[in-house]
C-alpha cells in the first residue's frame, strides 16, 4: 500500500503544476497515468509542437515545458505509478478513499484530484477506405520528431490550432506543406490562422480550403492524397505523408462510474474551488466542465492553485491555512 496526502490521476501538465502547489502547502502528492511517461498529451502526441500560450514564455516546445514542470516539482519529491489504469475507488469510513490500479497497485490518499486530460483518448480518424492500409506507412497522427518530415511532401488535414501550428512549424521543414480544411474559416486562434494565411500569400505552403479528404492511393507505403474540392471535382496530390488532425475522441473510462456528475464525457465541478459532487475529489485540467471553461494549460494551472487551497482541509483539518507568497518566502521556506 503507498500511503499519501494527495493521489492525482493524471500526470500531464496540469498535475505536475498541482504537485508544485500542493507542495507549498506541505501536502504529499502520488501520480498515477496509463500512459508509460510523464508529460500526458504533450509527451505522448505532440512533443516537439510549439506552445505559445504559457505566461512568461513566448514559445515552449511541449516536452521542454513538461521537463521544466516536473524540474519545479522536484522539491516536493512527488511519486508515480506508470503504465497502470486506476479501476477502482473505494471510500473508506475516515472519508479516505483506497485507489487500486489495473496492476492491482493500492494507494491510499486523504484526497483524489482528476487532471486525467481527455481521460482515456484516442485520434479521430477520417472515413477512408483502406486507412488502416497506410497508418503508420505515410498516414500518421500525431507528429513526434518533426525531422521525420524534413524534405517531404505533407499533407495536413483540420481546422484546429494543432494543425495550425504544424502547417506553421513544418513550413520551414517540409519540402512542401499543404493545409486541407472542410471550411472556409479555421477553429484554431485568429493569429494562428493569419500565420497561415500569410505564409499561403507568399507561397510557402499550399493552401485548399472548402476540401474533403476523398481517398488515399499508394503501393506499400502512401504516394497520393485525394480531395473533393467545393466544386465536386477531384484535387490529386502527391504526399509522403498525411497527417490528419481532426481532434481526439475522449472516454472517462472507469472515472465514469464513480458518482460523479458528468456532462458530456467531462466532469461538472464547482468554480469555487473545482471540487466536484463527491466529497474530496477534484477535478482540473480539460477533464473538467464548468460555465465559460476555457481548456487551456494557463487555465488548468488556475484551477489547479485554488483547489490546492481546498483540499488543504482534509489533509490537516486541525490547521488553519496562511497562505504566502513564494516571491517573499521561496520555495524551500514552505
Amino acid at each position: 500500500m503507498i500511503h499519501t496526502d494527495l493521489c492525482i490521476i493524471g500526470a500531464g501538465p496540469v498535475a505536475l503544476f498541482a504537485v508544485f502547489e500542493a507542495g507549498l502547502l506541505k501536502m504529499r502528492c502520488h501520480l498515477i497515468d496509463a500512459l508509460p511517461q510523464i508529460g500526458g498529451q504533450l509527451s505522448e502526441i505532440y512533443p516537439q509542437k510549439p506552445i505559445y500560450d504559457i505566461p512568461g514564455y513566448p514559445e515552449v516546445k511541449a516536452q521542454d515545458l513538461v521537463e521544466n514542470l516536473m524540474e519545479q516539482a522536484k522539491p516536493f519529491k512527488p511519486t508515480f505509478t506508470l503504465g497502470e489504469r486506476v479501476d477502482h475507488l473505494d471510500k473508506q469510513e475516515d472519508g479516505s478513499f483506497i485507489v487500486t490500479t489495473s496492476d492491482k497497485t493500492h494507494v491510499h490518499a486523504q484526497v483524489i484530484i482528476i487532471a486525467g486530460g481527455l481521460g482515456c483518448f484516442e485520434p479521430r480518424k477520417p472515413v477512408l477506405e483502406n486507412l488502416e492500409k497506410f497508418e503508420g506507412k505515410g498516414i500518421t497522427y500525431m507528429v513526434k520528431d518533426p525531422e521525420t518530415f524534413r524534405g517531404k511532401r505533407v499533407v495536413i488535414a483540420g481546422g484546429g490550432d494543432s494543425a495550425l501550428d504544424w502547417a506553421i512549424y513544418l513550413s520551414k521543414v517540409s519540402s512542401r506543406v499543404t493545409l486541407v480544411h472542410r471550411n472556409e474559416t479555421f477553429r484554431g486562434t485568429p493569429d494562428s490562422a493569419a500565420k497561415v494565411f500569410d505564409l499561403a500569400n507568399q507561397g510557402k505552403i499550399d493552401l485548399i480550403l472548402s476540401a474533403n479528404l476523398k481517398q488515399v492511393n499508394g503501393n506499400g507505403k502512401l504516394d497520393t492524397v485525394i480531395l473533393e474540392g467545393k466544386l465536386k471535382e477531384e484535387i490529386k496530390l502527391e504526399a509522403d505523408y498525411l497527417i490528419p488532425l481532426f481532434g481526439l475522441s475522449p472516454k472517462l473510462g472507469p472515472i465514469a462510474d464513480w458518482g460523479l456528475s458528468i456532462d458530456k464525457n467531462a466532469i461538472e465541478v464547482d468554480t469555487r474551488d473545482y471540487s466536484t459532487g463527491v466529497e474530496r475529489i477534484y477535478a482540473i485540467g480539460d477533464i473538467n466542465t464548468y460555465p465559460g471553461k476555457l481548456k487551456l494549460i494557463l487555465c488548468g494551472f488556475h484551477e489547479a492553485a485554488i483547489m490546492m487551497h481546498s483540499a488543504f482541509k482534509y489533509v490537516y483539518p486541525d490547521q488553519k491555512l496562511s497562505f504566502k507568497y513564494t516571491t517573499v518566502n521561496g520555495v524551500n521556506a514552505f
